[in-house]
């Protein structure tokens, strides 16, 4: 069974359809005990950082989180569940917004400079420096010229391999080895991590199609030790 984590955050109903579409067991929760005895957990959500945040807390979900992370269950944050596994965030007015602090990083907004609209909102291809099970039999092709920033000279492309994006910020991991893969709006932002058994997408991959679908069913593989 699959719990997918229930704290207020917007939604939750697309990827528990989507994770039963692939026909996996699903289920929003908040129930300690049903997270627990889950496969695996599923954080994902739309909304505010710092209230979302504050929602997991009050709920006991921050702690039950880093129990199901540490015990070595596949997790998987999608959007702002994907931000909420770093340690901070600049989207709160009132100063830094404080996250699970799962890995080291923060949440920074787009330039305004970047001569685009935001919130980023659209379709956008990924590159993979790293090898991912999330991305296993994507279609790949190598960068035709080398990327303009260090970090991502080695980085492997799939022009193909479309998926969909719904933000204004964007993570920035400092541990730059547990990027598993990377977008582009304007600047080259973290769009998806990845180290031991907890994975992370800026991306919806419940929204992206095909791919989308391909991604999540790469998760149950996982789930399953496939």
């Amino acid at each position: 069974m699959i719990a997918i984590i229930d704290y207020d955050a917007g939604n939750l109903k697309n990827v528990e359809n989507a994770f039963k579409k692939l026909g996996a067991e699903a289920v929003i929760t908040c129930n300690e005990e049903t997270i627990l005895q889950s496969e695996a957990v599923i954080l994902p959500g739309v909304g505010a950082f710092a209230e979302c945040m504050e929602s997991l807390v009050e709920k006991g979900m921050d702690r039950v989180i880093k129990t199901c992370i540490d015990s070595g269950k596949p997790f998987l944050g999608i959007c702002l569940g994907y931000q909420l596994l770093f340690e901070y965030s600049e989207e709160d007015p009132r100063g830094l917004a404080k996250g699970l602090g799962i890995f080291k990083g923060r949440v920074k907004r787009f330039p305004d400079d970047i001569g685009l609209k935001i919130p980023h909102m659209g379709w956008n291809n990924l590159s993979f420096p790293k090898y991912c099970p999330l991305f296993d039999n994507l279609p790949r092709q190598l960068f035709a010229e080398p990327q303009p920033d260090s970090r991502f000279a080695n980085s492997v492309q799939s022009e193909e391999s479309y998926v969909y994006f719904v933000h204004s910020y964007y993570v920035e991991a400092e541990d730059r080895s547990v990027v598993a893969a990377i977008s582009r709006y304007g600047i080259l932002f973290d769009a998806a991590v990845s180290k031991d058994n907890v994975y992370g997408t800026q991306f919806h991959p419940e929204k992206s199609g095909m791919v989308g679908m391909a991604i999540l069913n790469n998760f149950l593989k996982v789930v399953r030790k496939e």
